[in-house]
């Protein structure tokens, strides 16, 4: 696969990942304690919450990851373990673009 691809590939998830930011942001607002909610779907809320605030935290996450990949797209550390230094399946690099370790060192 040629690098323009892996580009665009690239590209595409940031964008993906950008949007699901912008979702979880926007849930992810403060509970005010003065919303007339019952106390079960007040702590429904707040469990709901927390869920987004992980997955906001993920999703900061990958796309950091898939930012650096795109930074290294051009170099020659691009496909290239940051641990064990082999070469990175093409496989692997279109299943998870954002990673920087081979599936032995990922685990």
């Amino acid at each position: 696969m040629d690098k323009a691809k892996i580009h665009q590939l690239l590209k595409s998830e940031i964008a993906k990942v950008g949007e699901q930011i912008s979702r979880y942001e926007d849930l992810a607002q403060p509970i005010s304690p003065d919303n007339a909610i019952g106390r079960v779907s007040r702590m429904d809320a707040i469990n709901n919450k927390s869920i987004v605030d992980a997955a906001l935290r993920k999703a900061k996450e990958r796309l950091r990851g898939l930012e650096l990949s795109l930074d290294t797209l051009g170099s020659e550390d691009f496909g290239i373990c940051r641990k064990c230094k082999n070469n990175i399946p093409i496989e692997r690099i279109l299943l998870a673009p954002e990673s920087s370790f081979c599936v032995n060192c990922a685990r």
